[in-house]
């Protein structure tokens, strides 16, 4: 019916959907639609009008379109009559046997379409003949893709083993965490012997300070007392200080001078001095050069 009517399926693809008619309805415009895309439409719209022209009308439900709606029908089951003929190898048109390949058009047909003004001008040549000449056609481009894939596969292998080999990374994160503990504990040791170093000389000289303070109280409550009682008889009757003043002489001395505190104080140069260069020397006898 579709050939009757020389409809092309462009004619009877819904204007919505862009499908082959499904039930299309008439609407008063003479525009014809899927029914289940009008109400579609509609919904998504809000409101009832034609979705090609976009007029209005007030029919809740437009009648069927029983002629497109027959060509439609008509031209699937046309369509699918072919596809299923050309699949058993029989034209669709002359129910014939395709025995030819058209070389122009790329398509098997019978003897008859040979015949006809279709391909009456066209090279043709035996099914089977168009079959290996395809079919060496195809494996001579089959060739580099076959190479290419090998390729492919051997990268992958190569891509297999290089993440393999990444996945060990968990194994040498371990093994630089315990060189570097390694590493951090020599110099948690380094820093604790200068640390007791540092703190031993604090504490000896601290001792000897405290031993040079003690001492020197020692000598200013020793003359200190001394002045006290000389102020004390030079308040004495002139007789009574002229009897003592032997006694004055006698405790005259020579003034006593403080010795001076050299090297009382922490030898900074000793404990600072070139320390990081020092520790990296000694760290030398500790690391060993290794090639992997």
């Amino acid at each position: 019916m579709a050939a009757k009517y020389h409809l092309s399926e462009e004619e009877l693809l819904c204007p919505v959907c862009c499908e082959i008619f499904r039930d299309p309805v008439i609407m008063s415009c003479s525009h014809s639609v899927c029914r289940t895309c009008l109400q579609q439409f509609w919904k998504t719209k809000g409101s009832q009008e034609c979705p090609v022209c976009r007029r209005r009308f007030s029919k809740d439900n437009p009648p069927c379109n029983l002629v497109l709606k027959n060509l439609c029908e008509a031209f699937l089951e046309s369509r699918s009559q072919r596809s299923s003929a050309g699949s058993e190898g029989v034209c669709s048109l002359h129910n014939e046997k395709l025995k030819l390949f058209c070389l122009d058009d790329q398509q098997p047909v019978c003897l008859v379409c040979h015949l006809s003004k279709s391909h009456k001008t066209h090279d043709c040549c035996p099914i089977d003949e168009a079959v290996t000449d395809c079919k060496t056609k195809l494996q001579t481009a089959l060739e580099p893709l076959q190479k290419n894939l090998k390729v492919l596969e051997e990268a992958k292998r190569d891509y297999d083993q290089t993440a393999a080999h990444i996945k060990v990374i968990h194994h040498l994160e371990l093994q630089i965490k315990q060189e570097f503990e390694k590493l951090h504990q020599f110099l948690r040791d380094e820093e604790a012997v200068r640390i007791a170093a540092l703190k031993e000389e604090e504490e000896q000289k601290s001792q000897m300070m405290r031993r040079k303070i003690e001492e020197m109280n020692e000598e200013i409550s020793s003359l200190s007392d001394t002045i006290r009682n000389i102020e004390k008889e030079m308040e004495a009757e002139d007789i009574q200080f002229l009897q003592v003043r032997f006694y004055i002489f006698r405790v005259q001395r020579s003034p006593k001078h403080p010795e001076k505190t050299s090297g009382a104080l922490i030898n900074v140069a000793k404990h600072l001095s070139n320390l990081k260069f020092r520790v990296w020397e000694k760290m030398q006898e500790i690391i060993q050069y290794s090639k992997l």
